[in-house]
Parts: structure tokens; sequence; C-alpha cells
């Protein structure tokens, strides 16, 4: 009878774990609506004012601001966006390997990371990389502050010559089951390559170009930013209430396995005790 009872034990272990595990598809689901909703609403305005900013990169004299100045790359900034927590299939994992790789590639330049997101900042500070700035810890209160703060930071090292080239690694949400890991360069600023046939002298500028581009390209850094950060939380939300819906199943599937396992062994207990109980009273016949 002690193999039936650690059999009972292991299915009522397994059955709490399933209850913590539907818990948490239904919040991360709630989560997952309300950055549905944000990103919806967020993304056509970021990646319109791209377009915006990508033509006048094209028309504007790029001598005119720091942000589209064009420099050799000698240092590699890598901003990497990770989750706080764990326990979303490989929405992590996926974003390190990336950033792993795209370092690889770029190891004749020096790199200097940003991480943004506890597990990238606990992965990269266990490998000794050359970490300049930490983010975490704001995504389930995430706000505009904080893309501004990003934001900021990666243009005050550009300007001051502390990064020459910037590039961001995240995930780009597409459904709450699809999630494409993404490298986009932040900075220096380029025209989109169709746009290079377009003339640069039918542009005019009020007050000026300078005072123009040193308005508008500082809020677009921010703003793409601010994307970012809400399609990773977003991605990483659809991920995460995947990997539990999975877990319920897989769970649901073991607690089977192992009732009727329990209902077996249960069921040859009992017809040895039959067995044990006829064979006395022949004896005793």
């Amino acid at each position: 009878m002690s193999g039936l009872k650690i059999i009972r034990r292991r299915i009522r272990s397994i059955q709490s774990t399933q209850q913590i595990t539907r818990v948490m598809k239904m919040v991360a689901a709630a989560k997952l609506k309300r950055a549905q909703e944000n990103i919806i609403h967020a993304r056509p305005y970021a990646l319109r004012l791209r377009e915006v900013i990508r033509e006048l990169a094209t028309r504007a004299d790029r001598s005119h601001h720091p942000l589209l100045t064009l420099r050799d790359p000698r240092r590699i900034g890598l901003v990497v966006v990770t989750g706080d927590r764990g326990m979303c299939g490989s929405f992590n994992t996926g974003i390190i390997r990336r950033a792993q790789r795209l370092m690889e590639e770029q190891r004749e330049y020096e790199m200097r990371i940003i991480t943004v997101g506890k597990r990238g900042t606990d992965v990269f500070s266990r490998l000794d990389a050359p970490i300049v700035e930490k983010m975490a810890g704001f995504f389930n209160r995430l706000e505009f502050l904080h893309a501004v703060q990003l934001g900021q930071s990666v243009i005050d090292r550009y300007v001051a010559h502390d990064l020459d080239r910037v590039y961001i690694v995240h995930n780009e949400f597409k459904s709450a089951i699809q999630q494409n890991v993404v490298v986009e360069q932040l900075l220096p600023i380029e025209p989109d390559p169709a746009d290079a046939h377009v003339i640069t002298s039918d542009i005019l500028y009020e007050p000026s170009e300078e005072s123009v581009l040193e308005s508008i390209l500082p809020l677009f850094v921010r703003i793409q930013v601010w994307r970012i950060l809400l399609e990773s939380f977003a991605a990483e939300m659809g991920a995460r209430m995947t990997a539990m819906e999975n877990a319920t199943q897989n769970a649901q599937e073991l607690i089977e396995s192992l009732t009727l396992t329990y209902n077996k062994a249960r069921q040859a207990a009992i017809t040895r005790e039959i067995l044990e109980v006829v064979s006395g009273a022949e004896s005793l016949r």
C-alpha cells in the first residue's frame, strides 16, 4: 500500500501545480488583452513617424544634427530587451541567443550592453558582459516615462561619442502564439534605401532646419523605444499564456496517466487480498 500512497501524493502535487499554471494563464491572458490594446494604439503612430523621419533623413543635411551623423563604428551599443520573469517558454532565451550571436558578428568592435529586464541582466552579468546600464522591474507598471529615460540615455551616449551605433534586440508581437525576435538599428537615424532617389532640395523648414530636427529626432527615438517596450511586454504575456496553457494540459495528461496507474495498482492489491482470504479459508477447511 506504500506504493499507492506515493502515487496519491504525486497526483495531489501535480494537481496543485496545475492550479498554479491555470491561474498564471488567466493572469497572462488578462494582461495580454490590455497590452494588445496599447500596442494597437501606439504601433500605427510609431511606424508612420518612422517613415516620415527616414524620408526627412534623406532630405536633411546630416551635419545639422548629431543623431543623423554617421561615424565609423568603434563602440557598438546593444540594448537587450527581455522580461523580468521566466515561465514564458523560449521568450527570453531567444532574445539572449540572438544578442549573443550579434555580439559574435560584431566582435571586431567594442561592445557595450544596456539590459532591459531582469532575465537579460542576470544572464549577461553571469557572463561578465560589458554592461553599462541596467533597467528592470517596471514592466508591470510600464509607462511612457520609462521609454523617455531609456531613449534619453541612448541619445546622450551617442551624442557624447560613447557609442557610435546602437542596436536593440527585442521580441516583436505578432499574436498570442507567435513572437519574432528582431534586431533594429536605433542610432544613427538612417534613411530608407527605397528613398535614396529623393531630391533633397524641395523641403522647407520653419523656423529652421536645426530647430525642427532638434525637436523631432529625440521624440522619434523615444517613440520607437516606447513601441518596442510595448511590443516586448505584449509578446511576453502571449508567450507566458501559451506556455502555461501547455503546462496545464501536460499536467492533466500526467494526472490521468497516474490515476490509471493508481487504479490498476489498487485493483491488483484488492485482488491479491481476496486471493489471500480465499487461500486462508481453503487451508482452514
